[in-house]
């Protein structure tokens, strides 16, 4: 079992793939926050530790990260699921 690390900036439909983007921009969301993140992975059924003060390598403001540790599933497939639940949160 592996920890895995979700990014903001792995969802934010504000940025190109080249600065970070991992999802289509039909699923991405602008600015998601870890809280967000959290309990959308929560839903998808994993457990998910916030780390507020970790700094995503391409940005130079700290939005923090989400670990999830103990994932079954590749980590391109946790990211579409969390991106798909947050598109349906935000709407």
């Amino acid at each position: 079992m592996v920890e895995n690390v979700i990014w903001p900036a792995y969802l934010d439909a504000d940025l190109t793939r080249g600065e970070g983007r991992r999802v289509p921009l039909d699923i991405a969301v602008s600015e998601p926050t870890v809280e967000e993140i959290a309990v959308a992975v929560e839903q998808v059924g994993y457990e998910a530790d916030i780390d507020r003060s970790a700094t995503f390598p391409r940005e130079f403001v700290a939005r923090g990260r989400v670990i999830v540790p103990d994932v079954d599933d590749a980590k391109n497939d946790l990211i579409q699921a969390v991106a798909a639940y947050l598109a349906t949160i935000r709407g």
